[in-house]
């Protein structure tokens, strides 16, 4: 697929619960380390669906989706790939 200059994409944005979130470090049995937009940060779980399909490695942005009950913790629910993450930060919506 070929990009010209403007080759904006309509990417996945966050629903109500969920947050953009960069991952700081790789914990192991399926958890990382998340810096999230709002400034906190989380120990995010990789769900079972994204195990083995979607590898996430430190510095990937992905959206979270912070526990109701334990504010500290949240599951992983998207990853962007590396120029969709980049889209995001020319758009503003990351650092």
């Amino acid at each position: 697929m070929s990009d010209d200059g403007d080759g904006r994409r309509d990417l996945r944005m966050p629903d109500d619960d969920e947050v953009f979130a960069e991952v700081t470090d790789m914990l192991g049995a399926n958890r990382v380390k998340v810096r999230c937009a709002d400034g906190t940060e989380r120990t995010a779980r990789i769900p079972g669906r994204m195990q083995k399909r979607i590898w996430i490695r430190e510095d990937d942005i992905v959206l979270v989706e912070p526990w109701d009950w334990q504010d500290e913790k949240a599951d992983i629910t998207w990853r962007y790939e590396k120029n969709e993450a980049d889209q995001l930060r020319e758009e503003g919506h990351i650092q």
